[in-house]
């Protein structure tokens, strides 16, 4: 192995999926495959050792699902990139994935000389989404903007996905694992959100919040 070989862990409950990929992705000159799991928990003992640079995860396994497992391999090893590599493209997949952590989100109908190319992407912190899961997210982000009272128009995604947590009761720290984000970053999203809606503090931003029916048009409710 070389020094500045991205290092790749594979997780899929279907072996011949990982001997094809391992395979293919063994014989790139840059890559490296250390290891691989059949399920969420047995990746999960062996991430924290391997750190690797990218995860191909798979969501439906036995025992604990592909979102899960996501979520908590970002607790342990936030370095590593993970990216899903499934067959399913519904929202009950999609969302929840990405929520989760996962950077890149593709299927497996896609050639592998594509697949090397989102490894790589994933290496450098780059994410990639097949056009079927990019299009159900743009209209997904245009449905929520529409929903979005106009006291809140100036507020991004972000901001305002923020703003309903922090509207449930919830500290920075809870945030910051939530959407797997640093504590800081969450600070630094506070601060615009207050200052863009002319608020003292987060206790008037979220009284204001629900108030304004921000909460009652939130997606994650429906």
């Amino acid at each position: 192995m070389q020094k500045d070989d991205i290092t790749i862990f594979l997780v899929d409950d279907h072996s011949i999926v990982r001997q094809g990929v391992h395979a293919f992705l063994a014989a790139q000159p840059d890559m490296n495959v250390i290891g691989e799991a059949a399920s969420g928990e047995e990746a999960l003992k062996l991430i924290p050792d391997l750190i690797p640079h990218v995860v191909l995860m798979d969501l439906l396994m036995p025992g604990m699902g592909g979102v899960e497992a996501i979520r908590q391999m970002k607790q342990v090893s936030p370095r590593t990139q993970v990216v899903v590599l499934t067959s399913y493209h519904e929202d009950e997949n999609i969302f929840p994935a990405l929520r989760a952590g996962a950077l890149s989100y593709t299927l497996k109908d896609i050639r592998l000389e594509e697949l090397v190319d989102i490894v790589r992407r994933a290496a450098n912190g780059e994410a990639s989404l097949h056009p079927h899961v990019a299009a159900r997210l743009i209209q997904e982000v245009r449905q929520t903007r529409r929903s979005v009272p106009a006291s809140f128009a100036q507020l991004t995604e972000r901001e305002l996905e923020i703003l309903r947590l922090l509207a449930e009761g919830c500290s920075n720290t809870t945030i910051a694992q939530r959407l797997v984000i640093s504590e800081q970053t969450v600070k630094g999203h506070v601060s615009n959100i207050l200052s863009k809606l002319h608020m003292v503090d987060r206790t008037q931003a979220a009284v204001f919040a629900w108030q304004q029916g921000l909460m009652e048009k939130n997606p994650a409710r429906e």
